[in-house]
This record gives structure tokens, C-alpha cells and sequence, in this order.
């Protein structure tokens, strides 16, 4: 489960590109947030992904990526460029083959997982199309089989991906099915995706059998000959047998909160969009509390009736330069973002807090997901204090304890809403401050940067400590 949303420069208010996302996972599945800087590589380097060695190019760009504690790839991220990229995982009857050929030993072999995708793009790409084409030509050589879930074989730990690019002038939703995808280009209004694919007849690139793959298959039959503006995407290759209530409506209701503050759109309010738990609409929100949920909800939270998967496990808001000199700014939480305090963070920067990109006590490795043991609570790391602070609120890791979260939630969002107003009041000021030293000193520029996600990161933390050690 995730949520990926983005509004383009004619819906917010300043006039910038706004991305978001929110990574649904395991509720063990710790995601740090990695800094690379730009390097220069060897000739004849190579990189090994989840389960695929790729040559590596000459130059990689610098790029912040969120990711998980066993994986080389990111659920999201943003590279030097302002180049912001998040996925979904989505079910097609193309990874349907795929699985039945691996039962029957027949399956060719592992690909890349969506998570090496957005990394590979982050790292070579300038631009969302540059991005799309890079994505899409990866994904006709090597395929995406393979699990990418902690612990889980690939028959249930699989899916397809698809994804939202966005840079500082558009935007692109990519959906992919096997080896096939394609793809829509964004250039006003907003949108957003969810676990299921959403690209019906109005793409604008593609891979060159397509349509021809879903008809040979028949998937889609051709019922006027020759007739190839009506080939329906998502019709074709989606997967009957994956309810879509599991995706459908979050997706809708992101899209709706989106139209709701349409010209008006800010970062703050797409924070409020990853926190929503249907609180305004007819729902009125989970019967108990979040953390109790009766469905699912775009501000995820683990059920004992195991119908939500797990998690939010990190949410991101990338706000894109408005113009030539601007800064990107990456605010990044930890757990359900209703319990999180977006920090800003900064491709520009050269550097990360140490406790921030840390795992728990199995460390950050690269390991194939259906091999890895469980992460577990270690003090040293950002990710699991948020954990343990989200288990607080509601009582217990799984099961919501009657009125805790009630209780608890508003403390917690007193706190870090009074953090979350004071980093963004204190930001244009650091900005124009790095921005007038990038000027002359990259370095300088760095350091301020990073001096400030620094500071903000330890007002954090000291908001995280003293509520978790709060007596109720």
C-alpha cells in the first residue's frame, strides 16, 4: 500500500511543483533516509541492485532517498536536479505470467524492483522524461520480478510498479506491467496514484507492442479493425482478481483533497492530505481512532485483522525550485504522518544527521527481501524512535488500546505542529541564505543547510523523547 500525489505550478499558491508520498510497508520495515553525493566512477563499474548487476555511468548525481533497512533502491526521493520520484506497487495479469512461469520453473529470472528503478533515475537523470524513458528502457531489458517484502517469497511478495516523476516544469505518471509500460505526462492541474493502475487510453509514450502484447493475449480483443486510439492501459493488463478496494478509494480521496484547495495548494496542506483518515467526510473517520482502523486510509495504520498490511513507514512533501537558483526542499518524516514532524532536508546539503539514516539493530544492508530477517528497535536510530513514539499512542504496536490514541495523538500533534510552523517560518531565511552562498562556496552553502536540518532534527528528537517518556 501507498500514496503518491503531486500538484503542478497553476494549483499552489507560490506558484512551485509539489510532490508527495506516503510509503506503506511492514510495520518492521525501517526506512531511513540516505544522503549520496555527486561522484565520478571508474570505467567499467558496475552496481548490484536487489537481484540485478547493472553497469554503472560514468557520473552520478547527488540525491536524498528514503529507504528501506535490506534495500539498495529508495520509496522515494529527489536528486540535485530537483527530480522527485515515488512508486506504487500495482498487480497485473503481465506479473500474473510471470508468477505462473516461476512455479512451473520456466520464469527467465529476477528483475528490478521499483525501489532500484527510482534510484537508478535519481542517480543519472535531469529531468522526469529523461527519468521515464531511463525507467522504461530498464524495465523492457531486465524485467521487475521478484519479492520486495521483508521475509516474503516472491509468489506473495511481488507485484508491478508504477510511479510518479515530477521536476520543476512537469510532471509524468509512469505505470509499468512486466515488461511493458507507459506513460502520461502531467503539465497542470494535479493528480494521484495508487495500487492499481490508472492510465486508460491518453498516454503519451509507451514500449512499441503494447497494445499488440494485450491483444495477441487477449486481453483487450480488437473490436473495430485497426482501431488503436480506444486500447484501453489500465483495462488490458490490471489484474481482475486484486480487489481494488484496496486502492480505489484512497486514491480518490487524495484527489479530492487535492481539487478541494485547488490555486491554493501548500506544502502544509498536502501534510494534511498524507494524515487523512476520511476524519471530514461521511466516514467520520476510523469508528474508534486511527490507529483502530475499520478501512484503509491514505495515514496508514496496522490493524490486528491484518487487512492494512502494515504501516506508513515514511512520508515525504518536495517542494520544486520555482526558478532558476532555487533550492529544492525534501520534508521527510518517519511512521504515520499523523504522529510525524516533517523535517526539511536538502539534495544540496553534504551530509546527514547520523541517527537519521541509521537502521535498527540489522543494520542498513542490501539483502534479497525474501531472504531478511526482521529489523528490530535500536535507540541509535530516527526511524525507530518515531516507531516506538506511534506503539505509545496507541498503546501497543498492534492492537489500539481503548482511548490512547485519543488521548495521546493531540499531545504529540501540539508539539510537533508547533516544530513543523517554526521550521517552515525560519526556511525562506536559510534558503536565501544558501542560495546567496552557493553563489561563490558550494561548500558554505552545504553547511548551512545542513546546519539547519541538523538543528531541527534535535528539536525533534528532544519532542520525541520527552512525550514517549511522559507518564499517563
Amino acid at each position: 500500500m501507498c500514496d503518491t500525489w503531486v500538484a503542478m505550478q497553476d494549483v499552489t499558491r507560490d506558484g512551485r511543483v509539489i510532490f508527495a508520498k506516503n510509503s506503506d510497508r511492514p510495520i518492521f520495515d525501517c526506512q531511513p533516509l540516505l544522503f549520496q553525493p555527486r561522484r565520478r566512477w571508474p570505467a567499467g563499474s558496475r552496481i548490484q541492485t536487489g537481484f540485478v548487476e547493472l553497469p554503472q555511468v560514468e557520473e552520478t548525481f547527488a540525491h536524498l532517498g528514503s529507504s528501506l533497512y535490506w534495500c539498495w533502491g529508495y520509496e522515494e526521493g529527489i536528486n540535485e536536479w530537483g527530480l522527485v520520484i515515488g512508486n506504487e506497487a500495482v498487480y497485473t495479469k503481465a506479473f500474473q505470467e510471470e508468477l505462473d512461469a516461476y512455479r512451473q520453473g520456466k520464469q527467465s529470472g529476477f528483475g528490478l524492483l521499483g525501489m532500484d528503478l527510482i534510484r537508478v533515475a535519481l542517480e543519472r537523470c535531469r529531468t522526469a522524461a529523461q527519468a521515464v524513458e531511463l525507467i522504461g528502457g530498464l524495465v523492457e531489458e531486465y524485467g521487475q520480478f521478484g519479492s520486495a517484502n521483508p521475509g516474503m517469497p516472491h509468489e506473495t511478495g511481488g507485484y508491478d510498479n508504477s510511479f510518479i516523476l515530477a521536476d520543476p516544469d512537469e510532471a509524468w505518471i509512469l505505470e509499468t506491467a512486466g515488461r511493458r509500460w507507459a506513460a502520461r505526462r502531467i503539465r497542470q492541474g494535479s493528480t494521484s496514484i495508487s495500487n492499481q493502475l490508472s492510465i486508460r487510453a491518453n498516454w503519451d509514450l509507451g514500449s512499441s507492442d503494447l497494445i499488440d502484447y494485450a491483444r495477441q493475449k487477449g486481453w483487450q480483443p480488437e473490436t473495430v479493425p485497426g482501431d488503436r486510439s480506444s486500447f484501453d492501459f489500465a483495462q488490458a493488463y490490471i489484474d481482475e482478481k486484486m480487489p481494488r478496494q484496496i486502492s480505489h478509494i484512497r486514491m480518490m480521496r487524495s484527489r479530492q483533497l487535492l481539487a478541494e484547495r485547488s490555486g491554493q495548494i501548500t506544502p502544509q496542506w498536502m501534510m494534511r492530505i498524507a494524515r487523512d483518515h476520511y476524519e471530514d467526510t461521511f466516514l467520520q473517520g476510523p469508528y474508534f481512532d486511527a490507529a483502530n482502523p475499520d478501512f484503509l486510509s491514505l495515514c496508514m495504520h496496522v490493524s490486528p485483522a491484518d487487512f492494512t498490511w502494515g504501516n506508513t513507514a515514511s512520508s515525504c512533501v518536495a517542494v520544486l525550485p520555482g526558478r532558476p537558483g532555487d533550492l529544492p526542499v525534501f520534508w521527510w518524516t518517519p511512521g504515520p504522518p499523523c504522529n510525524g514532524c516533517y523535517v526539511p532536508f536538502f539534495p544540496y546539503g553534504s551530509r546527514l544527521p547520523e541517527m537519521v539514516s541509521n537502521a535498527g539493530l540489522l543494520g542498513k544492508q542490501v539483502t534479497p527481501a525474501h531472504q531478511v530477517g526482521e529489523d528490530q528497535f535500536s535507540p541509535n536510530s530516527y526511524w525507530w524512535l518515531f516507531r516506538r513514539l506511534n506503539d505509545w499512542v496507541k498503546g501497543d504496536a498492534v492492537n489500539s488500546l481503548p482511548g490512547c490514541y485519543q488521548e495521546r495523538n493531540p499531545l504529540v500533534r501540539a508539539r510537533f505542529d508547533a516544530l513543523e510552523q517554526a521550521f517552515a517560518e525560519q526556511l525562506p531565511g536559510v534558503l536565501q541564505r544558501a542560495e546567496a552562498a552557493g553563489e561563490h562556496s558550494p561548500d558554505e552553502r552545504a553547511q548551512i543547510l545542513d546546519r539547519f536540518t541538523e538543528e531541527c532534527v534535535q528539536q525533534v528528537l528532544g519532542a520525541v523523547n520527552e512525550l514517549t517518556g511522559m507518564d499517563i
